[in-house]
């Protein structure tokens, strides 16, 4: 049987980082066995959906490379996967369970559901449908049971849980699973307007479009023995499941804004490379069993399997995924990167700089940033020539010292007559400026840094020198010596 796996998310809010990782982890293992990955759109709870969330997570997956073969928006496709409009399908199914004896009515109010709740809280009992004491075809009888129906009295369906038997069934990442019978609730199924509840519709929906993987968060864990009850109440067989960890802040507490940006926007947003964002949230719980760090996208691929999915949680780096995003900015080919910079340029005000200029300054100060746009403030000093006020402190350092000018002078005739474009002319000329005025080559590289860019750290002084030119360092120059 060829893999079929799906990611199926809900409507309800914008996409989060670690959904990003959940429908990954499904692209690359349908992709690794040449099967299929389907999107499906489970959007039974209509309480809770957000405008335009879908579309905006249909945009951050499309973004970060994860791509679907079947599902909304694959050519246009609406096909079965959208469960708002499949609800009349999933009554068929909650009934035949009716049918079969696996589910049951039940007539509770929800003031009747907060008591049982009270008196289990009161007990110190874990809150869980009681179906012996509650309003149910069981405890009011087959009789009661109709005449309500025929009254159209306000009720549910339930799944039947047999209390005194276990549920088994295997985890890919966790291995054997086990839950006992009287610990698992007597789940709604179709809720009393007649809408289906997640359980029902997954397990359904699975089955139909012949699923043979369910790769999902560790948070449904608690919900499969459910969904293996159900597979066994309607006779089918059950697809292998594979819950991944957590992914957890810092501080290994669940994933939160407050320890940083959790919506795959936000990290779009700020600048990150997708390919490095995939490549970082791949790592994420999963190892690939070497040393190495950095993944193209078919190398991913190539090296995903579940068996090296980690069961303990995740910690998000953010520092880590910083440093990643750097590491494919230093692989990028700078032309491309400088297309794609242009645009913050032209905000910044800069006006028309050729493109091969932008892409000689990436490739000088690339090494010093983690993300693309920090070139423009990091080397403002080569776009423009309105250059940053020095600090007080910093512009001290440099005033009123006679040798340091002595040096200064040396160097700005000198650029007249040497080439900079060469680095050993740069070095010698440098060493000339220095010794005539019994300056260490140390001690004048500093200052003369902080007079031709006003910063005290930046890429190599010679590039930099090389692309700033003869004329305008020149004229940096002789406004320092004449201040």
């Amino acid at each position: 049987m060829s893999v079929r796996v799906r990611f199926a998310p809900s409507p309800t809010g914008f996409l989060h980082i670690g959904s990003l990782r959940t429908a990954l982890y499904n692209y690359l293992f349908a992709k690794h066995h040449g099967g299929v990955c389907i999107l499906r759109i489970e959007d039974t709870d209509r309480t809770r959906l957000v405008e335009g969330a879908i579309e905006e997570q249909i945009a951050s997956l499309a973004w970060a490379g994860v791509t679907f073969d079947e599902g909304p928006h694959v050519g246009g496709n609406h096909g079965p996967y959208t469960q708002s409009e499949r609800f009349d399908l999933y009554r068929t199914y909650g009934m035949q369970l009716v049918e079969n004896g696996s589910a049951y009515y039940a007539f509770d109010t929800s003031e009747e559901l907060d008591a049982m709740r009270l008196r289990q809280q009161a007990a110190g009992i874990a809150p869980k449908y009681d179906r012996s004491t509650m309003r149910n075809q069981f405890t009011v009888g087959d009789h009661e049971t109709q005449r309500l129906l025929g009254e159209n009295a306000q009720h549910v369906i339930r799944l039947k849980v047999p209390l005194h038997t276990d549920v088994r069934f295997h985890d890919e990442i966790r291995g054997d699973v086990v839950f006992a019978g009287r610990e698992i609730d007597d789940q709604i199924l179709l809720k009393s307007d007649g809408f289906p509840t997640y359980h029902l519709a997954n397990v359904v929906d699975d089955h139909l479009m012949e699923i043979t993987h369910v790769i999902r968060a560790e948070e449904w864990l608690p919900s499969t023995p459910k969904h293996v009850l159900l597979y066994e109440a309607f006779g089918w067989k059950a697809p292998t499941f594979a819950h991944v960890p957590l992914l957890l802040n810092p501080d290994r507490s669940k994933m939160s804004k407050r320890h940083g940006d959790v919506m795959v926007r936000d990290f779009a947003e700020k600048g990150f490379f997708p390919d490095a964002l995939v490549n970082f949230v791949a790592l994420c719980g999963w190892n690939p069993g070497t040393d190495t760090e950095i993944f193209s996208h078919n190398e991913l691929i190539q090296a995903f399997s579940l068996e090296r999915v980690n069961k303990a949680g995740a910690v998000f780096d953010y520092k880590k995924l910083d440093w990643m995003n750097g590491e494919y900015l230093k692989s990028r080919d700078p032309k491309e990167l400088a297309a794609e910079l242009l645009p913050a340029l032209t905000a910044r005000g800069y006006q028309y700089i050729e493109p091969d200029f932008v892409a000689d300054v990436i490739e000088l100060v690339r090494e010093r940033v983690h993300f693309l746009k920090d070139v423009t403030e990091f080397a403002d000093y080569l776009f423009g020539d309105v250059l940053s006020p020095l600090s007080s402190e910093l512009a001290a350092s440099i005033s009123g010292n006679d040798t340091l000018r002595t040096a200064v002078k040396t160097f700005r005739d000198g650029l007249n007559n040497a080439s900079i474009a060469d680095l050993e002319a740069f070095k010698g000329l440098s060493q000339s400026a220095a010794e005539s005025a019994g300056l260490k080559m140390g001690a004048f590289m500093k200052p003369l840094r902080l007079i031709l860019t006003h910063r005290e750290v930046g890429a190599d002084l010679f590039g930099t020198v090389h692309l700033l030119g003869a004329q305008r360092c020149s004229v940096r120059l002789d406004s320092f010596l004449s201040s």
